[in-house]
C-alpha cells in the first residue's frame, strides 16, 4: 500500500511534519549564513531579538502578520473549494481603494469606530468585485482561475497607478497618493494591549486590524466546518463529480467562494491604508498577497495554522530587517532566500518526510 493512502494522527500531520520541514529550512539557511562568513547561531539570536525581544519588535512582527493572516485566509477559502486564487495581491490592492474612499468620505464627520465598519465593507466589496470576473470566467467559460487571477494582479496595479496619478492625487503634489486621513479615518494602535504585557509599542503600527483578522479567522472556521456552504465547498474541492452527483451547483460555489476569497484579501488593506500609512499609496500591498499563498500552505489551510504561519513570516520580515542592519553581510536579499527556503520545505516539499514518518509510526504502533 502506498504511504500516501495511510492516515496519520493529526498531531503528526499538522504538528510534527511542519516542524520538521521548518527545522530543515532553518538548518539549510544556517549553512548559507555560515558560507558567507557569519555565525548562524548569532544570526538566529539577532533575528529573534529583533522580532520578539522588545515591544516595538513584537508590534512590527504582529503588524506584518496581520497582512499575512488576511491573505492566507483568502487563499485557504479558495483552496478548500479546489480553487487556487493567485490574485490576492491585486484584490488587496483594489480593496485598499474601497477602504480609502470610505475614509476620505467619512473622516471629517465620524469617529474611527463609526468609519471602521463601513471601511471593512468597502474593502471587502472592492476586493470581491476584483475576484468576480476571474470567478465568472472559471465557472462559466472554463478559464483557469490561476491564469486569470495572475493577470488581474497586473491590471489592478495599472488601474491603481492611473487613479492615484490622475484622480486621487493631492493637487499640487508630486507623490501619487491621497491626502492623509483625518483622525476619523485612522485605525488606532493597540498600545493598550501591549501594555497589558508590560511592553511599549513605540512607533510600531500594530493596530486594531489585527483583532479584525482574528475575528475573520473564527468566521472562516465557522464557514468552512460548521455551515452547509462550507460543506459544499469542501465537497467540490475533493471531487467535482461527487459534488455534481450530490446536486451541488459548480457555478454557484465557484462564484461564492471566489467572492469570499477576494473580500478577505481586500480587507488586508485596512492594516496598511488606515492603520499605518493613513493614506492610499502606490504598491502598498508589498507582496503580502503572494506570501499569503505560503502562509496558507504552511497552515494547512486552517485558520489556527494560518495565524501561526503568519506570525512566523512576521518574525522573518521584522527579524530579517534587524539582522541585515546588525550583520551587513546578510543583505535583504539573503533574508528573501531564507523566506524562500521556508516556503520550499514547508510548502512545495511539505510531504517529503511523510513516507518515513508513516513507516516509523507503523513500527512504533
Amino acid at each position: 500500500m502506498s504511504t500516501a493512502s495511510i492516515p496519520l494522527p493529526n498531531w503528526i500531520t499538522y504538528g510534527l511534519l511542519p516542524v520538521i520541514n521548518l527545522l530543515l529550512a532553518f538548518l539549510i539557511s544556517g549553512l548559507v549564513v555560515w558560507i558567507i562568513g557569519e555565525n548562524p547561531w548569532d544570526a538566529l539570536v539577532l533575528m529573534l531579538q529583533g522580532a520578539l525581544g522588545r515591544g516595538e519588535g513584537i508590534g512590527f512582527t504582529l503588524y506584518y502578520a496581520t497582512n499575512f493572516i488576511f491573505t492566507g485566509l483568502s487563499v485557504a477559502v479558495a483552496y478548500h473549494a479546489g480553487l487556487f486564487n493567485i490574485g490576492s495581491e491585486g484584490q488587496a490592492y483594489i480593496g485598499g481603494l474601497g477602504a480609502a474612499l470610505v475614509a476620505l468620505a467619512l473622516d471629517h464627520y465620524c469617529p474611527w469606530y463609526v468609519t471602521m465598519p463601513f471601511a471593512i465593507m468597502g474593502a471587502a466589496l472592492f476586493g470581491a468585485a476584483w475576484a468576480l470576473i476571474p470567478a465568472w470566467l472559471q465557472a462559466k467559460r472554463g478559464s483557469h482561475v490561476v491564469i486569470t487571477t495572475i493577470m488581474f494582479n497586473f491590471i489592478g496595479s495599472a488601474l491603481m497607478v492611473y487613479l492615484l496619478v490622475h484622480v486621487l492625487i493631492v493637487p499640487g503634489k508630486m507623490a501619487p497618493e491621497t491626502r492623509m486621513f483625518l483622525e476619523g479615518g485612522q485605525l488606532p494602535t493597540l498600545d493598550w494591549l501591549m501594555a497589558l504585557f508590560g511592553l511599549k509599542l513605540g512607533p510600531a503600527p500594530f493596530n486594531v486590524s489585527f483583532l479584525i483578522a482574528l475575528v475573520m479567522c473564527f468566521v472562516v472556521w465557522v464557514l468552512i466546518w460548521r455551515t452547509k456552504l462550507g460543506y459544499e465547498m469542501r465537497t467540490l474541492g475533493i471531487s467535482r463529480s461527487a459534488a455534481s452527483y450530490a446536486g451541488i451547483s459548480y457555478v454557484k460555489i465557484v462564484m461564492i467562494t471566489m467572492l469570499i476569497s477576494g473580500g478577505l484579501a481586500g480587507m488586508m488593506a485596512l492594516n496598511v491604508v488606515m492603520g499605518s500609512s493613513q493614506r492610499l499609496q502606490v504598491e502598498f500591498v508589498g507582496g503580502a498577497g503572494f506570501v499569503g499563498i505560503a502562509v496558507s500552505l504552511m497552515g494547512r489551510s486552517h485558520p489556527v495554522g494560518i495565524v501561526i504561519a503568519a506570525i512566523l513570516f512576521g518574525i522573518l520580515y521584522q527579524g530579517g530587517a534587524e539582522l541585515s542592519f546588525d550583520m551587513p553581510n546578510i543583505t535583504r536579499d539573503m533574508i528573501v532566500v531564507i523566506q524562500g527556503l521556508v516556503i520550499l520545505f514547508a510548502g512545495a516539499l511539505e510531504f517529503m518526510f511523510r513516507p518515513a514518518l508513516v513507516r516509523l509510526y507503523q513500527k512504533l504502533s
